[in-house]
C-alpha cells in the first residue's frame, strides 16, 4: 500500500524575512511567486507615506511607511534614510528571525545557461547554512558545495571553516555600476554566468550590493546598517557599499565568513546614470579616503559582539573621517542610535564572541 508524500517545507521558513524596500507596486512578486509565497515579507514603502502600494494576493507580509517608522522608533527615526533605498534596514530592525534576505523590486527570477530558472533564495540559504574559508583561499573556491572539496596543499586545521554571516549574490542584465562608468557604457550588459561562489577573505574589502544580499541577522545584523542616505543628505547610493565596509571589517575581526558569486537574479533596470552622478559624486571622491579608513581598521581585544564593535567604529569614524566632512560626524551619530535602536527593539542582543578556526576535517 503507498503511503501519501508529506509535503517538503521550504528551508528557512519560519527563520526567515524578505526584505523589499519600494515606493512602487510590488507586481514583480508574481515571477517570485514559486520561491517566496510560503516565507514572510516586510516590506518597506518609501516616499509619499499617503500612497498604496498594491502588494499582489496571497503574500503573507508586514507594509512599513515612513509614519510606521516614525511610530515605532520615535525620536531615533532619525537614523533611517528617507527617499534612499536605504531604509530598507528598519525592515532588518523590526524583524524577529534569524535569517534576512533582501532584494530590489527591479529584480527578477534569472535563469542558468540550461534555461532553468535560479532560485535565488534556496542558493542564498545554501551559502548561509554552508561555512566560509576565510583565514585561507580555496582555488576550488566554496569547498562546501556538491562536487567541491578542499584542495591539497589546504590546512587541515582550517578544514571547519567560520560560520557564514553573508551571502552576496550577483546580476545578469544590467550590472551595478557606477554614473561614470554608466555614461561611458550605456548599453553594456552581464551576459556571464560564472557557476561559482567564494569567501572574500579576511582583510579584503569589497563593495556590497544591497539588490540581492542574505545575512544572518543573529551573527551580524547590528552591522548592516545602510547610513544616512538619500533626502536632507549630501551623499546616496552608498548605503550597500557603508553598509558592506562596516560589516566586513567587522566579520574579519570576530573570525565571521562573507560568500560572493552565486545566486544570480535579472537586473531590468538600469537607473538614470546623470541623476546616480549627482547622488554619488561626493562619494566617489570621498571613497579614495574612506577604503584605506576601514583597511587600518583594527578593533580592540575586548570588543568581543557586534555592537561592542559597531559603537567603537562610530568613534573612529567620528575621529577620522569627520575631517573629510562633518557629514560624518552626524554619520557616526547616526550609527550610535541604530545600535540604540537595534537593542531596544531587540532586547536579548546575540553576544557573537570571537573565536580562533579550531582543528576539525569537513
Amino acid at each position: 500500500m503507498a503511503h501519501p508524500v508529506s509535503p517538503v517545507s521550504p528551508p528557512l521558513k519560519d527563520e526567515l524575512d524578505i526584505v523589499i524596500p519600494t515606493i512602487r507596486n510590488l507586481d514583480f512578486l508574481e515571477m517570485w511567486r514559486p520561491f517566496f509565497q510560503p516565507y514572510h515579507l516586510i516590506i518597506v514603502q518609501d516616499g509619499d507615506p499617503t500612497k498604496t502600494i498594491r502588494v499582489p494576493d496571497g503574500f503573507d507580509y508586514e507594509l512599513y511607511n515612513r509614519n510606521d517608522v516614525n511610530r515605532v522608533l520615535g525620536p531615533k527615526a532619525s537614523c533611517i534614510s528617507f527617499k534612499d533605498s536605504a531604509c530598507r534596514c528598519f525592515g532588518f530592525l523590526v524583524s524577529k528571525k534569524k535569517y534576512i534576505f533582501t532584494i530590489d523590486d527591479d529584480c527578477f527570477v534569472a535563469k542558468d545557461p540550461s534555461g532553468k530558472e535560479i532560485n535565488a533564495l534556496a542558493q542564498h540559504i545554501q551559502n548561509l547554512l554552508t561555512p566560509s574559508t576565510p583565514h585561507f583561499f580555496n582555488t576550488l573556491y566554496d569547498p562546501f558545495r556538491d562536487g567541491a572539496d578542499f584542495v591539497r596543499g589546504y590546512p587541515f586545521s582550517l578544514r571547519e571553516g567560520a560560520p557564514t554571516a553573508i551571502s552576496h549574490g550577483l546580476w545578469l542584465n544590467i550590472p551595478d555600476y557606477d554614473a561614470p562608468t554608466q555614461l561611458v557604457k550605456p548599453l553594456e550588459r552581464n551576459t556571464r554566468y560564472v557557476d561559482a561562489v567564494m569567501t572574500i577573505p579576511k582583510g579584503t574589502l569589497f563593495p556590497m550590493c544591497g539588490m540581492n544580499l542574505g545575512f544572518n541577522r543573529e551573527l551580524i545584523g547590528p552591522a548592516m546598517y545602510f547610513g544616512l542616505m538619500g533626502h536632507g543628505q549630501p551623499i546616496g547610493r552608498y548605503d550597500d557599499m557603508w553598509a558592506g565596509w562596516c560589516a566586513k571589517v567587522i566579520c574579519d575581526h570576530l573570525s565571521l565568513g562573507v560568500k560572493t558569486g552565486l545566486p544570480y537574479i535579472w537586473h531590468s533596470k538600469a537607473s538614470n546614470p546623470f541623476v546616480n552622478l549627482q547622488k554619488e559624486y561626493k562619494g566617489i571622491y570621498w571613497q579614495e579616503e574612506i577604503v584605506p579608513f576601514f583597511q587600518s581598521v583594527v578593533f580592540p581585544e575586548e570588543c568581543t559582539t557586534v555592537q561592542n564593535c559597531y559603537i567603537e567604529l562610530s568613534k573612529k569614524v567620528k575621529e577620522k573621517l569627520g575631517a573629510i566632512d562633518p557629514y560624518f560626524e552626524k554619520l557616526a551619530d547616526g550609527m550610535v542610535t541604530w545600535i540604540e535602536a537595534w537593542e531596544e527593539l531587540n532586547p536579548k542582543p546575540n553576544a557573537v564572541k570571537k573565536e580562533e578556526p579550531s582543528v576539525k576535517s569537513k
